[in-house]
């Protein structure tokens, strides 16, 4: 939960590259695992470093939760500069992402959500060992949540996570945020009857529920069972939180 998500899917690039589901390690780092857009700054900064010694092609944009988006698809009320660049080897490179205000309007009273999208290509390989050669070379797009965060907010983002709420809902626990700031839980133990059981949480938007189905009867939640989770806070790291599930 608290990784960038890498993307990898199957299609042919420019850059004489593939996309594949295999797994692969990404050369070019992102600093931190999410990006806040205070809105009073009107934009922020994003590092990326090459640690590889070989240059690559960067592609940046941002979507609205489409993880099949493509540059030329998305409609986002941001802009990013530079959207595509050769970066080189062992060297950082600076994202600007600015807010421009577009036709549709954010919400002031809470957050929003979107993603910022980083596309890593690497150069095809020269040499006469691969002269004549078919050669699968791997594009790693790594997706990062971005938050919008409208200037004066009510209540404490690095406390948001401490004012959930949990109640027993039909084979499953129902999480209730009702902060204007998006929590993203990590994993909950929920202590159902003397009995410790671990489940993947889930990001809960502001001022919603976030329904996490419970599969066994004997791990069903009741009032007054007590429950431990881990929540992200805005710099990555992970906050240990307990609560109890209320009727």
């Amino acid at each position: 939960m608290n990784k960038p998500i890498r993307v990898l899917t199957a299609a042919l690039l420019a850059f004489g590259c593939a996309l594949s589901a295999v797994p692969a390690q990404a050369s070019v780092i992102i600093a931190g695992t999410r990006v806040v857009f205070p809105a009073k700054d009107g934009e922020v900064t994003v590092r990326l470093t090459n640690q590889s010694s070989t240059p690559a092609l960067i592609e940046a944009w941002i979507d609205n939760g489409d993880a099949q988006s493509t540059p030329d698809k998305v409609h986002t009320p941001f802009l990013i500069t530079p959207p595509l660049f050769r970066m080189e080897p062992n060297r950082d490179q600076s994202l600007r992402i600015l807010f421009t205000h577009s036709d549709q309007p954010l919400p002031t009273d809470r957050e929003s959500v979107f993603w910022l999208n980083v596309l890593e290509v690497p150069p095809k390989p020269t040499g006469a060992q691969f002269q004549g050669k078919n050669i699968l070379q791997m594009a790693i797009r790594s997706r990062l949540k971005l938050f919008y965060r409208p200037a004066n907010l009510a209540g404490d983002p690095q406390k948001a996570a401490g004012e959930l709420s949990f109640k027993a809902g039909p084979a499953a626990l129902v999480v209730h945020n009702p902060t204007a700031y998006y929590v993203t839980i990590g994993e909950f133990t929920l202590n159902a009857g003397g009995t410790p059981h671990k489940f993947d949480g889930g990001m809960v938007a502001p001022g919603s529920d976030l329904s996490i189905a419970i599969p066994a009867p004997q791990q069903a939640p009741r009032a007054g069972d007590a429950i431990q989770y881990n929540c992200i806070t805005d710099f990555g790291s992970v906050a240990v939180l307990k609560g109890t599930v209320s009727s």
